[in-house]
């Protein structure tokens, strides 16, 4: 029996994006997919960092800026380091770009979402 590639997707089921995503990976025979519902269980501090780590990203280039929270809080000027961005995520999740994809120590943004298949 071959092992399985375990894959999580942080997912919100309204964004097309990322419902693509997800059908592409439940396509795939060979993944075991964790489905996170990000808005409703954001990730952790810990967690938010290592996957930035993982796309070589600061928090703000995963923010969705056209989010009216984004807008309001005007955190592209604020002058807020990156463990303050990284809160506003956490107290904010709709603002984290979606959908993303992690297998192992990797990630990808699925946007296209074809791209997560670098990942397997």
């Amino acid at each position: 029996m071959t092992k399985k590639t375990a894959v999580t997707i942080y997912h919100n089921q309204r964004c097309s994006k990322s419902r693509h995503t997800l059908a592409i990976l439940n396509s795939r025979l060979d993944c075991d997919v964790e489905v996170v519902e990000y808005l409703q269980s954001p990730p952790s501090v810990d967690q938010l960092k290592s996957i930035l780590s993982m796309l070589d990203m600061t928090p703000l280039d995963l923010m969705r800026r056209n989010e009216s929270v984004f807008k309001s809080e005007k955190l592209d000027q604020a002058d807020l380091d990156n463990d303050d961005l990284i809160a506003k995520m956490i107290e904010h999740p709709i603002l984290i770009e979606r959908p993303i994809v992690v297998v192992g120590n990797q990630a990808r943004i699925g946007r296209p979402p074809e791209q997560v298949l670098e990942l397997l």
